[in-house]
This record gives structure tokens, sequence and C-alpha cells, in this order.
């Protein structure tokens, strides 16, 4: 990897914790946990990532969860991707968890948030990676589940700071969480959804006037709506674009066509994230590496995808202004 974007600092904000189990940890944890995969290897594991879009994923990346049993389970997988977080010089990470993935599976929602949540402050403490948590709600599923699995985090609300929406985005509108959402908002949780992606404009506009979401997941299909591009411009809403994931999952064929540079020469402010590295092909360093290749992005642009990643966090306003100036000494040194 090119040194500069490797040592750049960098935040992270659209991970999905699962989406980072790698096959070696994966049979480990088969192993462990006297699970039988479908899957012979590492290599035959490997080979199944070749998806042709969203669902073929899911697919895979449910039977995948199956593995994680335990709290420890949850804080190998959690640890093992801070490891690799601190490799890329990432210093803030917001990652996703799927609590239904487990829960409905017969895991107790305190074995899936104590192992996260242990390993995050491990992280911090020993890797010096600051964190938040969000819990994201599975659209496929029914809102009803939605709002008990709110219920189950109420008690964890100090460890958990947003929730969020993931999953099978065609057919499950925001808007068909729009109760959930009020009730998480009233409950003191930020929140944030994944929208844009596959589905159209019109899932923004709901996730941002319905859901009332302080950053939009994904959001590349706003450049299809002039004056959605301009509100969400005007306002300053963070897109948390995932390169590497859009071409894995055919939003676009190349990342030669994908839009980021369009998306930040309309003025947006957009981040660079791995989304599902373990299955997407790289994690956020390769995704930056990936964006500055493909797209023939300079070094100022690399460095306002940066500053935005900590400025698009839910990291305290000091917070932000010391890792911004972290960034912006980074910068200067390399000039």
């Amino acid at each position: 990897m090119d040194p500069f974007i490797r040592d750049l600092p960098k935040a992270e904000l659209h991970m999905h914790i699962e989406g980072s189990l790698e096959p070696e940890l994966m049979f480990q944890l088969a192993q462990r946990n006297d699970i039988e995969l479908p899957y012979g290897s590492v290599e035959e594991i490997r080979a199944a990532y070749e998806f042709s879009n969203l669902q073929d994923f899911l697919d895979i990346y449910y039977a995948g969860a199956g593995v994680l049993q335990t709290e420890q389970d949850f804080y190998d997988m959690t640890w093992a991707y801070l490891e690799r977080a601190k490799a890329d010089t990432v210093r803030h990470v917001e990652i996703f968890f799927d609590p239904q993935t487990h829960t409905d599976r017969g895991i107790a929602f305190e074995t899936v948030v104590t192992g996260i949540h242990r390993a995050l402050v491990d992280g911090r403490d020993e890797l010096g990676i600051s964190f938040r948590l969000i819990l994201c709600f599975l659209r496929h599923l029914s809102a009803e589940a939605a709002m008990h699995t709110l219920e189950m985090a109420l008690p964890y609300r100090e460890w958990i700071t947003a929730v969020g929406l993931d999953s099978s985005e065609v057919g499950h509108p925001p808007e068909k969480f729009r109760d959930v959402f009020d009730r998480a908002r009233a409950e003191g949780f930020l929140t944030v959804a994944h929208a844009g992606e596959e589905g159209p404009p019109a899932y923004i506009e709901q996730a941002l006037d319905l859901l009332h979401v302080e950053r939009i997941d994904h959001g590349v299909r706003c450049l299809e709506d002039d004056a959605l591009v301009e509100r969400l411009r005007e306002a300053q809403v963070p897109l948390t674009v995932c390169p590497l994931s859009n071409v894995k999952l055919r939003v676009f064929d190349r990342i030669e066509g994908h839009n980021l540079a369009h998306l930040m020469a309309r003025g947006l402010k957009v981040t660079v994230n791995s989304d599902d590295p373990s299955y997407f092909g790289g994690y956020v360093g390769a995704n930056y590496e990936a964006v500055a290749n493909g797209l023939g992005l300079a070094r100022e642009d690399l460095v306002t995808l940066a500053r935005n990643s900590f400025e698009a966090s839910f990291l305290s306003d000091e917070d932000k202004a010391a890792y911004v100036a972290e960034v912006e000494a980074y910068a200067a040194e390399r000039s």
C-alpha cells in the first residue's frame, strides 16, 4: 500500500463487524464451537465470495455468522478487525453490529454486545483507537422485530451511540421503521440509515425526513436527483461511501466508474469506508488506495476524505478538532 495512504490518520464510520469475519477465523470458531461449515477450506469460502447483487452476499454473510456463539467469539472477531484497523492508521471507528442475526438463532443480546464492547474498550486502551457502537436493524425483518431489538438494547444504552438500518434495501423503505426510529431518538440514540445504494434516491429522502438521520450510509444514487444533491450539500449530510463494496455488489461495474469523485465535486461530505471488508476485498486503507488509483485522486483529495471522516463522526467537537489537527499536521509534514 502507498505509505501516504497507509499512514494517513483516518476514521471508519461504515463497517459491519460481522462482515470483518475472515475465513481463517470462521474456521477456527467453527472448530471451537463444533459447527460444521458447508465449505471444506478457506479457499472454498473465498471462491464463494463472488456476488451478483446484495442478496447473494447476504445469504453467505448470515451463514458465516452462525459460527459466532460465545462472548469470546464476538470479542475475537472485533479484536481481529481492530488490529487490521490499527495497521491502516485508523484512529477512530464507529462500527455496526446486527443483533438480530444472532438473537434469532438463540444467542443472547448480552453475549453479543458484551463481547464486542469489551474488545472495543481494549482496542481503545491498547491500540489507541476510539470508538462508537451502532446497532443496526435488519430491514428485511418486521418493524415489530426491530422494536423488540431496540427494547433489548435499552439496558446497554451507555454502550450504544446510535441505531441504523441495513440488510436488503430494495422493497424495504425507511418509512417502514419510522416508529422504531422515533422511539430510538426518544431514548437518546442518534440515527443513521443505509439508503441510496441499490434503493432509489427517494429512500434517502425518507431517511432524512422520517428517520431524521445524522448520516446516510452509502447514498451513491443521490446524483440521480439534483434537488436532493443540493439538499445534502447545503446541510453537509455525510455520506459513508464504500467503494470496493459498491463494485463487488455491482452497484458500479468497476472502480474507475465509481461516482465518488463526482460526489466530492458536487460539494458533498463524502467519507471512505470498507463496509464488509472480509467479503468485499479490502479494509479501509485498500478502499482509499482503490479510489486514489482508479479515480486519479490527488493527495489533497485523500486528505479531504480523511478530514471528513472525523468531522462526520459522533465524536465531541473537541475530539473532532484534535483528530482533524492530526490529519492536517500529517499532510503538512508530507507536502
